[in-house]
């Protein structure tokens, strides 16, 4: 049998940070759902417990659920129900309305992202967008304003295929995002 991962590592997230955030350190949470028969449940039905059983905020049940999952070799890293996601972001010191732009302009998208080839399939003007990506992944791009000239541009994909796809992901949005940054403050 494979053996159990460490939650903390799994996750990026310190026991001493969950312990503060849920009244329990991750090796509690994990005896707990292991007595629980966790290694049975899906998802929704580890929410679930948590919901029934403990007073566990919303966003920290999603989090216990998910490093119980890694923990026990239930779900892999960025792996969700309908494929694998990943994200990426990065604060920009431009304008958002520049940034929006340098997604929806053709000339100034291919100076920061030549090869990419998508259809916009939503877009509201400076806040986001959603795209079908040309190997029927999605994307869905936002722009939170920081400042009139300061914003943070958050990339997630998701539907992709299988972990080593969503890591190389991680990678060429992390260059691309890099790429963008260079664009817009440099203009």
């Amino acid at each position: 049998m494979n053996q159990d991962l460490d939650p903390a590592e799994v996750t990026g997230t310190s026991s001493e940070a969950v312990e503060k955030a849920t009244g329990k350190p991750w090796a509690e949470w994990m005896a707990l759902l292991d007595e629980a028969g966790g290694r049975q449940m899906n998802h929704k039905q580890l929410v679930a417990h948590l919901v029934e059983f403990y007073a566990v905020p919303p966003w920290w049940r999603q989090q216990v659920a998910v490093a119980y999952e890694q923990s026990r070799r239930l779900r892999e890293k960025h792996e969700m129900p309908s494929g694998y996601q990943i994200s990426r972001s990065r604060t920009m010191a431009a304008p958002a309305a520049r940034v929006y732009d340098a997604w929806v302009d053709n000339a100034t998208r291919r100076r920061w992202l030549p090869a990419a080839e998508f259809t916009i399939r939503k877009a509201t003007p400076h806040k986001t967008l959603r795209l079908s990506w040309s190997d029927d992944t999605l994307v869905e791009v936002r722009i939170d304003v920081k400042t009139s000239d300061k914003c943070t541009v958050t990339v997630q994909q998701s539907k992709l295929p299988d972990s080593e796809t969503a890591e190389a992901m991680k990678a060429y949005w992390t260059t691309a995002l890099g790429q963008l940054q260079s664009v817009v403050e440099g203009d």
